[in-house]
């Protein structure tokens, strides 16, 4: 449909409009981000130089899927985890989450490169976690359920603090009007000042709001 096929120009949008330098994302945007450059390199080239290229911020771990270990993270598929949920239900989705489908049994040797959980394990653990998970796994040392319970404990010291003040947020709606408004007037002024400088290049005469 026709929002799939825009998404990535919109996307591009936003990022070329305040001259981002360094973008976030996912595996997934990656080709998006390329649109957003090609974009930049053709203005750029038609109109002098304007807009940087943006490059891309990749975390240590660029891709975890879902609870379901086939498809990324969805609350329509429902197989996340949000961030403000508390321990107990998060151990309820962690505990059936689907790990390496070739390990039947606990006494089976596992490999972790082909199992979700242990990527988030890289992503939210301990490195002592890590390893002994990893290892444990390879020799079938723990099964699936005590490696979760590992994960929990590591993926909750994350989570804690963000609950904590998305709490203490929720308390002060005033603070949180008052941040958004003036994030609203600065990025207006830095849009304000692209456009008007993409018109000027573009030779139609000077931005109106």
């Amino acid at each position: 449909n026709m929002g799939l096929l825009d998404y990535p120009v919109l996307m591009a949008a936003d990022i070329i409009l305040y001259k981002s330098v360094v973008v976030p994302v996912g595996e997934d945007q990656l080709p998006h981000l390329e649109l957003t450059r090609e974009i930049v390199r053709k203005f750029n080239s038609y109109f002098g130089e304007t807009f940087p290229e943006p490059k891309e911020y990749l975390g240590k771990v660029a891709k975890i899927l879902g609870l379901d270990g086939v498809n990324k993270m969805s609350k329509s598929l429902d197989n996340c985890i949000y961030l403000d949920e508390d321990k107990e239900t998060i151990w309820k989705k962690l505990s059936t989450a689907v790990t390496d489908t070739n390990r039947k049994r606990k006494t089976d040797p596992g490999n972790p490169e082909l199992c979700n959980i242990y990527t988030m394990h890289l992503a939210f653990s301990k490195q002592k976690d890590i390893d002994y998970c990893a290892q444990e796994c390879k020799r079938a040392g723990i099964g699936c359920l005590d490696c979760k319970k590992i994960l929990l404990e590591n993926l909750y010291i994350e989570l804690k603090p963000i609950q904590e003040k998305q709490k203490e947020l929720r308390s002060k709606p005033d603070y949180i009007y008052g941040v958004l408004n003036d994030g609203y007037k600065r990025a207006k002024k830095v849009a304000r000042k692209t456009m008007e400088e993409v018109y000027e290049k573009l030779g139609i005469g000077r931005f109106h709001q």
